[in-house]
């Protein structure tokens, strides 16, 4: 594995330091036999901020949370938590974080105060402060009528705010959250989102989520970095990589067999069209506009009717992350 001379430097001492970056990484990468995960990855996630991953099952997520949460190491590159290396002191970076997995990895037939309180004894909290703080997080997640129970009567919601809680026992400064909310109905995955936000809030907690749900991801985070086939292709704020975008977007749904791609090549060459991409597993064409949608709509089906691409129906929709990750990954957002 390839450490930097810094980095070597800083793994040298076992004395703690305020690091710039909650998160700092360099050209991490990770492989399974010939396979690649993750190719390269490069991050810097400042303190007290929300950062997400974005990207389908498989883009390399989850495997960049296992290295940085020391659960696997890293091929190649190197990486930095709370200050410590991931590799070289990975006691340290344990002590300063706290996780939630996208499975749930409860025991069924433990009581939720169980549960807190094993996990409070595995980092040798006392036990008047582990006392306390079980009931503080009770509060935060509303399990206070449930918490006696074994968690196999436990709803999907529910264990979800109990590992969350769980997470948040030993007071990390980085809080990974993998997925924090698959699964979950509307109604849970909101409250989820409550407690995200309150925690960043009034305790300055650094959390980088993964998610492949972009209304999660444009109302959680600060920063979003789109992670394709294990390597980032995009990062910026929400509104940032948004706002590049453009004014509109229009979805032309074709009739089967369209030449797809000739009208996206003519699209491209009009002076009113940000970007353009052909999906012909859908038989439809997506377009970013500079301009409002209103005055393109009939240009667009005529460039469309000169290639020979003929329309069976027209979509205006303003952008939103989904359309960001299509333009830089050529496909759609999906699992």
């Amino acid at each position: 594995m390839t450490v930097s001379s810094d980095n070597k430097a800083s793994s040298q001492t076992a004395m703690p330091r305020l690091a710039e970056w909650a998160i700092e990484t360099g050209d991490l990468a990770r492989s399974f036999g010939a396979v690649q995960a993750v190719k390269g990855v490069n991050l810097k996630v400042e303190r007290g901020s929300i950062y997400a991953l974005l990207g389908p099952n498989g883009a390399g997520k989850t495997t960049t949370i296992n290295m940085l949460t020391t659960l696997i190491k890293p091929t190649d590159g190197w990486a930095r938590v709370a200050g410590w290396d991931v590799v070289k002191q990975s006691d340290e970076v344990r002590r300063h974080i706290g996780v939630t997995f996208q499975e749930t990895v409860l025991d069924k037939n433990l009581s939720g105060r169980v549960a807190l309180d094993i996990h409070g004894r595995l980092y040798q909290m006392p036990r008047a402060e582990s006392k306390a703080r079980i009931k503080e997080l009770v509060a935060l997640v509303e399990l206070e009528e449930a918490i006696d129970r074994p968690t196999k009567t436990y709803s999907g919601g529910m264990k979800r705010r109990l590992e969350l809680a769980r997470g948040l026992m030993t007071r990390p400064e980085i809080l990974f959250l993998d997925e924090p909310t698959q699964g979950l109905d509307p109604q849970n995955r909101e409250r989820i989102w409550l407690y995200i936000q309150q925690m960043r809030r009034e305790q300055g907690l650094t959390i980088l989520l993964t998610t492949h749900d972009m209304d999660e991801a444009e109302k959680l985070a600060d920063k979003v970095s789109i992670i394709d086939g294990g390597l980032i292709v995009v990062e910026g704020t929400p509104a940032t990589l948004i706002g590049a975008m453009g004014a509109d977007v229009v979805s032309v749904q074709g009739v089967a067999g369209g030449p797809g791609p000739a009208f996206v090549a003519a699209l491209l060459m009009t002076p009113f069209v940000e970007w353009a991409e052909a999906h012909p597993d859908e038989n439809s064409v997506a377009v970013g506009l500079k301009q409002q949608a209103g005055r393109s709509l009939k240009p667009i089906v005529d460039l469309a009717e000169q290639c020979g691409y003929e329309v069976a129906d027209i979509a205006i929709s303003r952008p939103n992350l989904n359309d960001v990750f299509l333009k830089y990954t050529g496909r759609r957002l999906r699992d």
